[in-house]
């Protein structure tokens, strides 16, 4: 049986938790068209008769500005660590000079497939370029392009993968999906609404943290905090009249059913934590280890 880690590093947007949802035809990492979406490293685990793939998304490398980017870099270097293969994922339409100065400075020491997405978005010439290109880096063993958005060949696209793992026994049982729990799940979709919902700073300065979750006979329980950096953030969120608050509250909830299939009632509060994201205390309190 092949088994193995198989991590998956960029730049923010690249397409990273796209590609991941895609491989595990579940939604297990949310999705915005803006950057930094993704905070923590998110585990999928496919298992077939041959094989069990540890899937990780990962944050978008960036430079460190706060102490919650700091937390998400180690995330990045912890599945650096444990990595057997690494899926380098770049958008074609992106610097791929810059791309390469990334993929370089990670210093890996495992087989790396690059990843070319987005190619949806690009002509054949660009589309060669950029294969030439990555193919003669000393990190890339093989080059495979993609348009995760709009659906991949994933027999194929794992054939690519399985050429490089280890045979051993699994890590994971045969019915596991994922190693979080549900709550973390629930708090990224309310986050994920944030980010349709909300401009500017919001989505960026604000988390949410899941305080109770209740399974009752007929439905489930949920009450979650969302933290803002300030009082005018707050009223953002709240709107005029609660209007906005209700409308976060709607989308999240129909979010939230669709992922457990199951009926929730959900309360959400909202709170202000002046710097929470430079605050070692509440980014741990938060889930940001």
């Amino acid at each position: 049986m092949k088994v193995g880690f198989v991590n998956i590093f960029g730049k923010p947007n690249a397409g990273k938790s796209t590609l991941l949802n895609a491989l595990m035809e579940e939604k297990l990492a949310i999705v915005s068209s803006k950057v930094q979406t993704t905070r923590h490293r998110i585990k999928g685990i496919l298992t077939e008769k041959d094989y069990q793939i540890v899937f990780s998304d990962t944050p978008g490398i960036i430079e460190p500005k706060y102490k919650l980017h700091e937390k998400m870099m180690g995330a990045v270097k912890n599945s650096l660590e444990d990595a057997d293969v690494a899926l380098l994922i770049v958008d074609i339409n992106e610097n791929l000079e810059e791309c390469d100065t990334i993929f370089s400075s990670l210093k890996l020491n495992v087989p790396a497939i690059v990843v070319i997405n987005k190619i949806d978005r690009a002509n054949q010439e660009k589309i060669k370029s950029a294969i030439d290109f990555f193919s003669s880096k000393p990190y890339c063993r093989k080059t495979v392009t993609i348009s995760a958005s709009s659906g991949i060949n994933k027999k194929k696209f794992l054939k690519e993968i399985l050429e490089f793992l280890p045979e051993g026994e699994p890590f994971f049982d045969t019915d596991e999906i994922t190693d979080l729990q549900t709550r973390f799940f629930v708090a990224e979709l309310i986050r994920e609404k944030i980010f349709e919902l909300f401009g500017d700073e919001i989505p960026y300065q604000a988390t949410v943290v899941v305080n109770e979750f209740k399974e009752k006979t007929t439905l489930i329980k949920i009450a979650a905090d969302i933290i803002v950096q300030r009082e005018t953030q707050k009223a953002i969120i709240l709107g005029e009249g609660g209007k906005m608050i209700k409308k976060l509250g709607t989308e999240s909830r129909k979010s939230i059913e669709d992922f457990l299939k199951h009926k929730i009632f959900l309360e959400l509060f909202v709170k202000v934590r002046d710097k929470w994201r430079d605050n070692d205390i509440w980014l741990k309190e938060y889930g940001y280890h």
